[in-house]
């Protein structure tokens, strides 16, 4: 697997915080928090298709969001 760059891994856990904050919300409080959550998760998705397209690798989108999941979620 290709060194995956911080700044993937730091939009991730981002969103993993905003996705976090969801939890015991309702109403507008929810309404917000998710409109947080969806613009820190699609800052993800954009700079990883931004990187798979910059950068010379050989992994496609997909394993690329993969790994930064994984990064984040279970980190070794």
């Amino acid at each position: 697997m290709a060194d995956i760059p911080g700044v993937l891994i730091d939009l991730e856990r981002r969103a993993e915080e905003e996705r976090a904050n969801l939890a015991g919300l309702d109403g507008e409080a929810y309404e917000e928090q998710w409109r947080r959550w969806r613009e820190a998760s699609a800052a993800v998705h954009g700079a990883v298709a931004d990187y798979v397209a910059r950068e010379d690798v050989e992994l496609t989108r997909l394993a690329v969001e993969q790994a930064v999941k994984k990064a984040v979620r279970h980190p070794e």
